[in-house]
């Protein structure tokens, strides 16, 4: 059984050591983010001290209340009051965490982001393998003829937005409460996790289903949890950081490939230009063989005398016979 790496030191530093190692090890990297990631760009989380679910919601209604599907549809003004105030942030920017894994992206490691967050900020960064578990609130439509409909259009209306071309309720494409999520979204998060051979969680309690769970799909016990509070995984993760992970995952993803890792790619690339190439040439002489074959029968064919040919010579020596 393998020992778990966070008892061999509780120094921040030695953590910091142990997973630049672990990253450097492994070639297929799962990330499943929460409202932690997203922090440090001024968005607030939900179950924190100083988070959403703490602080007076500006209603007389509890936030955790708010953003469910039944009082959506039954008090859209206060949603939308709510929503406005509370869920959008059209000015945050891409933090320390989001840069940091779309380099880890781009080195070929991270093969997907799994997000419980609704603020677009991966895909702004930069990022092409994110899952969006509880939608966006960048993507918005009419629940009467689907038109689609961007935030800031959603931001200049007053009170419950309404589309332009049937009147209609605009509401964001996020997960409420009382919603299911899509299915094809938690398929492909699934897929993800069970192929990895690295899994970091970050910024996230676990307390969401189904991502909470998504960690007892793995084949192994490599998880790294770097969140500020304890979760019910700490004791069965590999490692764990309790620290802020914009901080964390910008010390450990390198802002350069590394010579030998770039060698490595190097190498790969010209062995799979070789392969490429000698299928090509293969293919080539294929078919300059099979064209050679075909000449070859066609010249043959050329030298057989054709019957149509003897048949009137025959003819004819019958017809001088009777002649005599």
């Amino acid at each position: 059984m393998e020992t778990r790496i966070d008892r061999f030191g509780s120094v921040r530093d030695d953590k910091i050591k142990q997973l630049k190692q672990l990253i450097e090890e492994s070639n297929n990297i799962v990330f499943l983010g929460g409202a932690g990631v997203s922090t440090e760009s001024g968005i607030p989380d939900f179950r924190s001290g100083a988070g959403i679910y703490n602080t007076e919601s500006g209603t007389k209604y509890r936030p955790i209340d708010i953003i469910a599907h039944d009082f959506f549809i039954e008090h859209p003004e206060d949603f939308y009051d709510f929503y406005k105030r509370k869920l959008i942030y059209p000015d945050a920017r891409p933090n320390k965490a989001h840069k940091a894994l779309v380099r880890l992206e781009r080195q070929g490691k991270l093969k997907a982001i799994i997000t419980q967050n609704i603020d677009n900020l991966h895909q702004e960064a930069g990022s092409k393998c994110v899952i969006e578990l509880h939608g966006s609130v960048f993507r918005n439509y009419c629940m009467d003829c689907g038109k689609k409909f961007n935030i800031e259009y959603i931001a200049a209306q007053e009170g419950v937005p309404h589309c332009d071309r049937c009147g209609g309720i605009v509401r964001p494409d996020i997960v409420l409460y009382e919603e299911n999520l899509e299915h094809q979204n938690v398929d492909n998060a699934i897929k993800a996790v069970k192929k990895c051979d690295l899994m970091i969680i970050a910024g996230t309690s676990l307390t969401v289903y189904p991502a909470a769970t998504f960690a007892q799909f793995l084949k192994h016990d490599r998880i790294v949890i770097i969140n500020k509070s304890s979760t019910y995984m700490d004791l069965k993760a590999l490692l764990t950081i309790h620290d802020n992970v914009g901080e964390v995952l910008d010390k450990v993803v390198p802002k350069r490939i590394s010579r030998k890792n770039a060698a490595s790619k190097t190498s790969a690339k010209k062995t799979t230009a070789k392969k490429t190439t000698a299928k090509s040439t293969t293919k080539t002489a294929a078919k300059s063989t099979a064209s050679k074959s075909t000449t070859s029968k066609k010249a043959a064919s050329a030298k057989k005398p054709s019957t149509g040919t003897k048949k009137p010579a025959a003819s004819k020596a019958k017809k001088d016979e009777s002649k005599s």
